[in-house]
């Protein structure tokens, strides 16, 4: 059973083949056996999941069955989730336990998943490898005994589904934190249309960035999670107004003679790429160009200074959105002099170094004197690289990327921070413009390791991406069960 899809489980879960409960408890045991070795989860509900499982076999057999009824997923543990703890993987959340329910997690619960637990992640979302985790870094279960990162800061998400500890995740994605994690453990990440995913109740770190999302192993599976997920939210200002559904299996978008225009970005042609990720990617368009795909090369001028600006806003937004975590109302407190002293004890004490550097990274640039020459700039550069990307779409329909410049590199590798911050450099222009992209396993390389290509499209136009990532999906044809990836 921990080898089906997700429309696969559904479907026998339908035919009557297995029950919710006995879904359930394969991913319970195999939570049990491998989940220490992968570090994915921070919190397990097993009493949870199996009342959820129990619930959802009493609906089936009452012809009531819900969208996912009977699916056991991982929420990534920066969703609000009521009576269960919400760490954002940080001491200073550490012990709090939300009274309310976000919508994206309300929405699955209302479709009838079933919660495994809490997945793993950087703290506040906000690093690459899942490194920054106060409860310790999820592992990617390709070639285990390397201990590779499982990218972030979704890593937990794609390490649960990878080694077949959830059927599905939930994750978000604020600079590629979806697709970036994906690509490297051979899953389907997507990043939808910023605002179609409600963001009421997760957990902030850049508001005008932060898009929840859904991973999983096949891009079919990608679509029926965002049915769910997707919907206008009217607690949360930034919610779209548009829904999402679309009919599983997803429809060819090219062959019998339909003809779509695939736009590469000129600018990456000079971006250092590993060997293996070119030799893919030029597979990967010679057979989307056998479908009838028509290449096209755009210009996204600036798009090479996105990560600069990503770094300047995420951390700006980050600066506001944490002054919250004071020691006065939730979350961590140490004690101090005074009221000032408790304030500073309790944020030296509850967050950890990255999230320390980005706030005051982002306290910089909104002070007065740096607001103009840094902030103003930046959103500058932002409006350019969303425009560039609307010109590009009347020159073609969608747009391919890699999604990553190469394979998982080991969790010890000994990066500087910058270097870190230019492992998003094929990510982070996407959410700048607030357009949906698609990372889906392109191949595997030389080493034996997932790589992962990006298909990007205008705002709003989520199924298109994932039609064309279904070609890509059945072209490159990896082997992604987990019993494959772990060899167990």
């Amino acid at each position: 059973m921990i080898n089906l899809t997700l429309c696969e489980a559904l479907q026998k879960l339908n035919n009557g083949e297995i029950s919710a409960v006995e879904l359930t408890r394969a991913y319970l045991d195999r939570i049990e056996k491998y989940g220490a070795d992968l570090n994915c989860y921070i919190t397990t509900t097993p009493e949870r999941a199996l009342a959820d499982a129990a619930a959802s076999d009493a609906r089936r057999s009452a012809g009531d069955a819900k969208l996912l009824d009977g699916a056991p997923i991982a929420m990534k543990d920066l969703f609000a989730t009521r009576g269960i703890r919400t760490t954002a993987a940080s001491r200073m959340l550490e012990k709090f336990i939300p009274e309310y329910e976000s919508t994206v997690s309300q929405k699955l619960i209302d479709a009838g998943t079933v919660l495994l637990g809490k997945a793993n992640l950087d703290e506040f979302a906000m690093g690459t490898f899942s490194k920054t985790s106060y409860f310790g870094a999820p592992i990617n279960p390709w070639q285990i005994e390397k201990q590779l990162t499982a990218g972030g800061s979704s890593g937990g998400s794609t390490s649960a589904v990878a080694g077949g500890l959830a059927i599905a995740a939930t994750g978000t994605d604020t600079g590629g934190s979806i697709r970036f994690p994906a690509a490297i453990t051979g899953m389907v990440g997507m990043k939808p249309t910023y605002g179609l995913c409600s963001r009421w109740g997760c957990i902030a770190f850049a508001s005008s960035l932060d898009t929840p999302g859904p991973i999983t192993r096949t891009v079919d599976d990608a679509a029926l999670l965002l049915s769910a997920m997707a919907g206008h939210d009217a607690k949360e200002s930034t919610s779209a107004p548009n829904g999402f559904s679309c009919t599983t299996p997803l429809q060819p978008i090219l062959g019998n003679g339909k003809k779509l225009r695939v736009g590469v970005i000129r600018e990456f042609n000079d971006v250092k790429i590993s060997d293996d990720m070119k030799t893919l990617f030029e597979k990967r368009i010679s057979d989307l160009k056998s479908l009838g795909a028509e290449l096209v090369e755009v210009s996204i001028p600036n798009i090479l200074d996105a990560l600069a600006a990503y770094y300047i806003i995420a951390p700006a937004e980050a600066s506001s959105n944490l002054a919250r975590y004071d020691g006065m109302r939730y979350g961590l407190r140490v004690e101090g002099r005074d009221i000032y002293d408790t304030f500073k004890k309790s944020r030296a004490a509850g967050f950890g170094d990255e999230v320390k550097r980005r706030m005051v990274i982002g306290t910089a640039v909104l002070s007065s004197e740096s607001y103009d020459v840094y902030f103003m700039q930046a959103a500058r550069v932002r409006r350019m690289i969303a425009d560039s990307f609307n010109k590009a779409f009347t020159e073609c329909d969608l747009i391919l990327c890699p999604s990553s410049a190469g394979t998982a590199m080991p969790l010890n590798s000994d990066l500087s921070p910058l270097e870190y911050y230019a492992l998003d450099l094929f990510t982070v222009a996407m959410n700048l413009a607030g357009i949906p992209a698609c990372s889906v396993p392109a191949g595997l390389a030389t080493n034996g390791l997932p790589l992962g290509i990006q298909v990007v499209g205008p705002r709003f136009s989520d199924e298109k991406v994932l039609q064309l990532a279904k070609h890509i999906e059945t072209a490159a044809a990896i082997d992604n069960r987990p019993t494959t990836i772990m060899g167990k």
